[in-house]
């Protein structure tokens, strides 16, 4: 009974702390994200069966980041946090962790609707604006740095991710067909890793 209500609280927490469904590359001006990050031994198995056996936790955010519909894995949940990636099937649950100085931040720019989000899934999550190019500009406020400038394609399931500096306050600004929205970010360890305020108008 114990372990059915461990499973019940771990499934609940998960479904909370990602992305509902809402109606409605790393950059390459961005940091050079390092490709190895902890992948537990423990978790291959896990990993291997959704084809993601050998991957770290880079590139399995940058992959499942980018499937929409029916290529999304409908009975895995993967959550990302500020400091990892928390991984679940069935009974099973896994925390593969990020690279020290870098956060990854998914943005899903709309004009009409959205959903609230704060940790990002990966699996679940769906932006209003898939396959679509925006202009983007990333300015770490503590220095003035562009991180981003350039046009990125949102994926199919109306994101575009980011790898950023960890520990920076910033400012990201996207356009998209005429329209602009901007927004502060962060990316500390309390910060959301999911952005579905910004709305083009």
């Amino acid at each position: 009974m114990r372990r059915h209500l461990l499973i019940a609280t771990v499934a609940c927490a998960l479904l909370l702390t990602g992305c509902a469904t809402g109606s409605g590359s790393p950059s390459a001006t961005a940091p050079s994200v390092p490709a190895s990050s902890s992948v537990p031994a423990e978790a291959i198995p896990l990993l291997t069966n959704y084809g993601l056996g050998g991957k770290s936790t880079v590139e399995v955010i940058d992959y499942l980041d980018r499937l929409g519909g029916d290529q999304r894995p409908a009975d895995l949940t993967a959550s990302v946090r500020p400091q990892e990636l928390v991984i679940s099937s069935g009974d099973e649950k896994f925390s593969l962790g990020l690279p020290q100085d870098r956060f990854y931040l998914s943005v899903a720019p709309y004009v009409d609707t959205t959903h609230d989000c704060f940790y990002h899934s990966l699996t679940t999550c769906k932006g209003e604006l898939t396959a679509q190019d925006v202009q983007v500009q990333i300015v770490d406020q503590t220095n003035d740095k562009v991180l981003v400038d350039e046009v990125r394609t949102t994926f199919d399931n109306g994101f575009v991710g980011f790898w950023l500096p960890r520990g920076i306050e910033g400012t990201l600004r996207l356009s998209h067909a005429g329209k602009v929205g901007q927004a502060a970010i962060s990316t500390g360890d309390d910060a959301p890793t999911c952005l579905t305020t910004l709305r083009l108008t």
